[in-house]
């Protein structure tokens, strides 16, 4: 398997050569505590990389969603000097499970646990010193669970805690012009011209384009003919709004996992649309960075059951 393209990285901070001297890697868990204690004395911001492990249709791999997570998380540390966790690599995905036995591999957690380990590994970095801790988010089903535990960590330790959501369903945000596939494609959507163009940009022996296929999203059988759907919301539209919502599993309104025309990724676009998402969300940071914070409650004395 070919290693992964070399990063275009454009430092964004200044100045700061003898500090980023200390650290052979940004990736916490490459470290020692001797480095963290080094690091803690100067910036007290750490990344959090989260997403899932789920089906991504025939042509990508399971770890898409983490792959955004995780190349955002690493090009942010290389662009303003700040560390990141190894990634919380499942997350909350039921709808993505498909059929008993059609070893379709997604790995989900409930809602409680994947909450749980936030908590844990948020007051664990929060025990140590840290006292802003920004989770980078690729999968969208999470955004769906969870804030309360945001809320819960701020409430009890007083820390700056951030959820930043690197990715583009309905709303192309900073994206905007990367992507030829027009509305009717749903040009973001699952497994199709964007996640494709970074995986290929990521490792494109882990794609297999041979197998993409352009697919669209389908009214789910147990709902009226009424009703229409062209996406992987939640929601269905009914006389031209979407104002019902519904828990729907994937299988139900596309067979092979793919929502959208994947047939005009290029790696080029993935690289640039990875370049933009970091760039933005360094910046965020590097204000975030400017913010007082007090911690009131550090020591994680809850850390056993």
């Amino acid at each position: 398997m070919n290693s992964r393209p070399e990063r275009q990285i454009n430092r964004l901070t200044e100045g700061d050569d003898e500090f980023r001297s200390k650290f052979r890697s940004w990736n916490l868990a490459h470290l020692s505590y001797v480095d963290i204690a080094e690091y803690l004395k100067t910036k007290d911001t750490v990344l959090v990389p989260m997403a899932s492990t789920e089906q991504h249709g025939p042509h990508l791999p399971l770890y898409t969603d983490t792959i955004t997570a995780v190349e955002i998380s690493e090009r942010i540390s290389e662009e303003i000097g700040v560390l990141h966790t190894p990634p919380i690599w499942t997350g909350y995905s039921p709808q993505h499970m498909y059929g008993v036995g059609e070893g379709r591999g997604t790995i989900t957690v409930r809602s409680s646990t994947l909450l749980a380990l936030m908590n844990d590994i948020a007051r664990s970095l929060i025990h140590h010193g840290f006292s802003r801790i920004i989770f980078i988010n690729g999968h969208g089903s999470n955004i769906k669970v969870v804030d309360p535990i945001l809320r819960k960590l701020r409430y009890d330790t007083g820390a700056l805690i951030s959820f930043v959501k690197p990715y583009m369903e309905r709303y192309e945000g900073i994206l905007t012009g990367i992507l030829e596939n027009p509305p009717e494609e749903t040009p973001g959507w699952h497994s199709s011209e964007l996640e494709t163009s970074q995986d290929l940009a990521w490792n494109p022996d882990l794609v297999r384009m041979e197998r993409a296929v352009d697919t669209r999203a389908h009214i789910p059988a147990f709902l009226p003919k009424s009703f229409s759907k062209e996406d992987g919301m939640p929601d269905a539209e009914f006389e031209g709004y979407q104002y019902f919502s519904f828990p729907m599993d994937h299988h139900e309104f596309v067979d092979n996992g793919i929502i959208g025309n994947p047939m005009r990724a290029t790696a080029e676009k993935g690289h640039e649309a990875f370049r933009r998402l970091s760039e933005h969300v360094a910046r965020g940071i590097l204000d975030l960075q400017k913010v007082p914070v007090t911690v009131h409650h550090r020591e994680f004395i809850d850390r056993v059951l």
